[in-house]
């Protein structure tokens, strides 16, 4: 068994105005870098389009109802002075959160040994009946509440590494006891949220703020301090990742100085505890990452850790 890589040619027709940093390019480059020889290995799937019933898992009606009677023949709309939407955003968002409901269903049905959805729109800052920070819908939440409910899982782990908080994930699970929710994040920075304090309703939320400036060994730190203590402790049967790779010291959103090896190491940190709480079955979705160059070596490197335990 291996690893899948999931994605979709729809994810490419979602275009923000010229300038936008969340662009068609970004999924251009990490295709490129994916189509290198050492990845001939994976598991290619076309991501399918999330159903009504996978979405009202983290979503309420109304959200989704909003969203449709909002989506332009032409042109954009604008959902919040970040985050627009194109005729043909929706049909991608629902095929970003697809790659996730399909890439559960390939893991826990043993098809793989864990997976990489390459999709955009990202959504770990969706909130329950909001679409912002480039986001519609929560992608990684979608997953984690089909891999509970319609396979049964009792207990999963999301881990957010992108830059900036996901507050949209923290929303969505915040009285939901059987999802863990840990998230490292440059603060502060948008979109505010993520202090260390903020803990969810259950204990279930562990945030590790970082300052400005910020590079590797405090990355580490918080890993090995809070991160994967938390996951050990919840024993979860499935880890997900929300992986944004805007910590990189070369990108121009945030001031941490990451690097691909730090997020390899992170990737292998929670390979490793995967293999011993759920037997490897890790799903990891992209969310942000604006370097093109530093963004498509960083999900090289991420995959590239993904198939050494897959192939394990």
């Amino acid at each position: 068994m291996t690893t899948a890589l999931i994605s979709h040619p729809d994810c490419l027709l979602h275009v923000n105005p010229p300038g936008h940093p969340e662009r068609v390019e970004r999924l251009k480059a990490i295709q490129a870098a994916l189509e290198a020889e050492e990845f001939a290995y994976l598991v290619r799937v076309d991501a399918p389009l999330a159903d009504d019933e996978q979405l009202l898992r983290a979503h309420p009606k109304r959200h989704l109802a909003q969203l449709t009677a909002r989506m332009p023949n032409a042109g954009w709309v604008e959902l919040d002075a970040d985050t627009y939407m194109g005729p043909a955003s929706l049909t991608a968002a629902r095929r970003a959160a697809g790659a996730v409901v399909a890439a559960v269903d390939m893991v826990v049905g043993r098809e793989v040994d864990n997976a990489f959805c390459a999709v955009r729109p990202p959504g770990h800052h969706a909130e329950t009946a909001t679409a912002m920070g480039f986001c519609f819908f929560g992608n990684v939440v979608v997953g984690a509440r089909h891999a509970l409910e319609a396979h049964g899982l009792e207990r999963v782990a999301i881990v957010d590494f992108d830059v900036h908080h996901g507050n949209g994930t923290q929303d969505l699970v915040w009285e939901d006891a059987r999802i863990l929710f840990c998230s490292t994040q440059q603060m502060p920075l948008y979109p505010g949220s993520g202090a260390a304090e903020e803990v969810g309703a259950h204990g279930q939320i562990v945030n590790v703020p970082l300052p400005p400036g910020a590079g590797g060994p405090a990355f580490r730190a918080g890993f090995l301090g809070r991160v994967l203590p938390a996951i050990e402790a919840h024993a979860p049967e499935m880890i997900l990742v929300s992986a944004g790779f805007d910590a990189h010291a070369r990108d121009p959103m945030a001031n941490l100085n990451l690097t691909e090896a730090d997020f390899a190491w992170a990737t292998a940190q929670l390979c490793d505890l995967a293999d011993t709480c759920c037997g490897g079955r890790i799903v990891s979705t992209l969310e942000g990452g604006y370097d093109l160059g530093s963004l498509a070596n960083s999900v090289a490197a991420h995959v590239r850790v993904l198939m050494e335990y897959g192939h394990g």
